[in-house]
């Protein structure tokens, strides 16, 4: 398919978000990324998370997010798979590095992953707003109920509570931190030097939210941002997730997936915010793609043949083992990892595997086994978004997340070679229409 042809120049017109998947580390899904040329590994410095917020609001992207684990991942073969073979680690707190990134910037998003099992709601609103309020509202909360017991050991806790209670608790975490962003009115400060009166007591309120798992009295200590509250994101993928996302989220990142599995998933997204009283529109579905470009076609298979080279094999292996929550390397088949995962385990992408391995006949263990050209989006920049647009009109979801394989390097070869291609179709602002995420998210 060739669309390239194609533009509109309507306001109105439906355009694509795109919001770049980040880590704290030089790594993410493709673990070799950090042995490449192009891949700088200056990740401990503010500069490299700068140099990232300028390349990807000079794209005019939506924003970007980091995820996170709470702990170094150990549940394939202990700490040294991950270390040695750079994995996706969190070698900084993503909360530390946005305002970072908020300073060189004024309308791109920045989220920051944080989990709703081992923060009480004030610690948890007080931070987020902080940083909303710093950068004129431009804050993404992704929501998490975090699935491996090495999170839980590094909070303290002896496992995680199982998956339904985690969810339950994240309803009241949401309850309580609305709660608490609310506990302040627009417009509360005064400043007049000549009364004395500093601001307007009358626009702070106490929270005093009580449920099963917190309670919080407030009220915060942080006003409003320009966007009220961060925009919240999320990714459950499972039945449970899914009702979770369809009460609170404005983003909902879910994973690459065969295109009838995507449009799937997209509808029943919106049947499910339909009946809790939402419009699609309130609601971004967001599918991470990840795209190898280059100026030719012929160029992008080169570099995704030298990507694949340098991934270790294993690594899928261990990603996927703190995926499940029961290590691959022991645990092969669909039961043993049932029985091995107990609470632990991300239950949407398990299934995921389970079903896979009924359908094929491979073992569990093999059915998570993904190389790059499984799944990789490989081509010059009309080839890619000849790719994007069709899965984009074609009912996938309301725009992408950005997978890198070389962090941030390939992210700018994206931002300078293909965003122009979907700009010059149409597909893709041009321009920033809102100082805030939530503004700028709600275009259409």
């Amino acid at each position: 398919m060739n669309t390239s042809t194609v533009s509109s120049t309507s306001p109105n017109a439906r355009r694509m978000h795109l919001v770049a998947y980040m880590k704290t580390g030089p790594t993410a899904l493709q673990s070799g990324g950090w042995r490449h040329p192009e891949a700088p590994l200056n990740f401990l410095d503010p500069g490299f998370y700068e140099d990232a917020a300028r390349t990807f609001e000079a794209a005019r992207l939506d924003g970007c997010f980091f995820a996170d684990l709470f702990g170094i991942a150990d549940t394939y073969k202990g700490l040294a798979p991950f270390l040695e073979m750079g994995g996706q680690n969190s070698y900084l707190d993503p909360m530390t590095v946005l305002p970072v990134m908020a300073r060189v910037s004024r309308h791109l998003g920045l989220g920051a992953t944080v989990s709703t099992s081992f923060h009480t709601p004030f610690h948890l609103a007080r931070s987020l707003q902080s940083v909303d309020v710093l950068s004129g509202g431009r804050i993404a909360w992704n929501v998490v109920t975090s699935a491996t017991d090495l999170e839980a050991a590094n909070a303290g806790m002896d496992g995680l509570p199982p998956h339904d209670e985690r969810y339950d608790r994240a309803d009241e975490v949401l309850e309580a931190c609305t709660a608490l962003w609310n506990s302040w009115d627009e417009d509360p400060f005064v400043f007049d030097r000549e009364r004395g009166l500093f601001a307007d007591p009358s626009k702070v309120h106490y929270a005093d939210y009580s449920g099963r798992w917190v309670r919080t009295r407030g009220p915060l200590p942080t006003p409003r941002s320009p966007q009220g509250h961060p925009v919240l994101m999320q990714a459950g993928s499972s039945g449970r997730g899914r009702e979770f996302a369809a009460r609170w989220a404005e983003v909902i990142f879910t994973r690459a997936a065969p295109v009838p599995d995507m449009q799937a998933f997209y509808a029943d997204m919106h049947e499910r915010l339909a009946a809790a009283g939402r419009r699609p529109e309130d609601c971004r579905i967001l599918p991470g793609v990840t795209v190898v470009t280059g100026e030719t076609d012929a160029i992008a298979r080169d570099r995704a043949e030298y990507l694949e080279r340098l991934e270790h094999e294993e690594y899928q292996q261990a990603y996927q083992s703190m995926i499940v929550g029961a290590d691959l390397s022991r645990h092969t088949t669909t039961e043993a990892v049932e029985a091995a995962r107990g609470t632990a385990g991300i239950h949407g992408i398990t299934e995921g595997f389970a079903k896979e391995s009924a359908a094929t006949g491979k073992t569990f263990a093999e059915s998570t086994r993904k190389m790059l050209r499984d799944h990789a989006i490989v081509g010059s920049p009309q080839t890619v978004a000849d790719r994007l647009q069709e899965m984009f009109e074609s009912g996938c979801g309301d725009g992408f997340v950005l997978m890198p394989t070389t962090v941030p390097t390939s992210h700018e070869q994206f931002c300078r070679l293909v965003v122009p291609e979907l700009q010059k179709r149409g597909l893709f602002r041009t321009e920033y229409t809102a100082s805030t995420l939530r503004g700028n998210l709600q275009q259409p």
